[in-house]
């Protein structure tokens, strides 16, 4: 189907069993699914963390960079979102996980490249199941995972909890050359809640696609934000940390924040 663009491991018909009976929700995990020279170049691009290129979500819950604008990717970027947004590989997602008639979002709302940086985290949540302006139903999840040598004691791995959000069941290394696929929908559970340990300097790098459906799929669906998880409702930050940010004037806070990503490396 693909030509030498991606390989799988195993059949579709064996991938698309291990995607309906996962736990906790739908999801299937393809290691190699590219080839590792076309990531390589794809980790290569990836703008500096310091540039206009980015959009920094910094709260109680989360820690992360994500693109600012699908404008903003580069050539292999292009290249990949391309081939992952074609018909053919719609087809092949809805062979695997049963969703038909999926759309892609050329926009890249909350997609493309991501880092979550040493020392940082993202509560464990539902996603938003709305794209931002199109009204389109989120269905699916795509990342592409870019860390080589990344060991386990880094942390970092994607956490897959129960419906009620109360426990993890599930873990995913998130090495180079690493897909997961997964479903979106209200009580699917997923996050990376403890603060990234890798070495100083290092991120933890993704790339990132969501594709959505016209209609909800039969379900009732009322729009949302990011639904977190019982246990990451509460403020998690020290009373500390929040008094000094309550203390400090907004544009020695942005200063701060417009120096520290010079700290961050790819």
């Amino acid at each position: 189907m693909f030509g030498d663009k991606i390989k799988l491991p195993e059949s579709l018909k064996t991938l698309a069993a291990r995607y309906k009976s996962a736990k906790p929700f739908p999801h299937v995990v393809i290691d190699n699914l590219f080839p590792d020279r076309l990531l390589d170049d794809l980790v290569g691009e990836m703008p500096p963390i310091r540039g206009d290129y980015w959009v920094h979500h910094d709260n109680e819950h989360e820690e992360k960079y994500g693109l600012r604008s699908a404008v903003e990717l580069g050539p292999i970027g292009s290249q990949l979102t391309a081939l992952l947004h074609s018909a053919t590989f719609l087809y092949f997602l809805s062979e695997l996980s049963g969703v038909w008639q999926l759309l892609p979002d050329p926009y890249l709302q909350g997609a493309g490249y991501n880092l979550i940086p040493h020392g940082a985290k993202f509560d464990v949540h539902c996603d938003r199941n709305v794209a931002y302006e199109t009204g389109l139903s989120r269905r699916l999840a795509l990342i592409v995972y870019l860390n080589k040598d990344w060991q386990h004691e880094y942390g970092g791995q994607l956490e897959l909890w129960n419906h009620d959000g109360t426990s993890c069941e599930a873990l995913v290394e998130p090495v180079f050359n690493r897909t997961i696929v997964f479903a979106i929908d209200d009580g699917y559970y997923h996050g990376v809640p403890s603060p990234i340990n890798s070495p100083f300097g290092w991120s933890r790098k993704s790339f990132l696609l969501y594709f959505h459906t016209a209609n909800s799929g039969g379900r009732t669906v009322a729009p949302h934000t990011s639904i977190w998880s019982p246990a990451f409702q509460g403020n998690r930050r020290t009373g500390l940390r929040n008094f000094a940010k309550d203390l400090t004037p907004p544009i020695l806070l942005r200063s701060f924040r417009r120096i520290r990503p010079h700290k961050i490396a790819l």
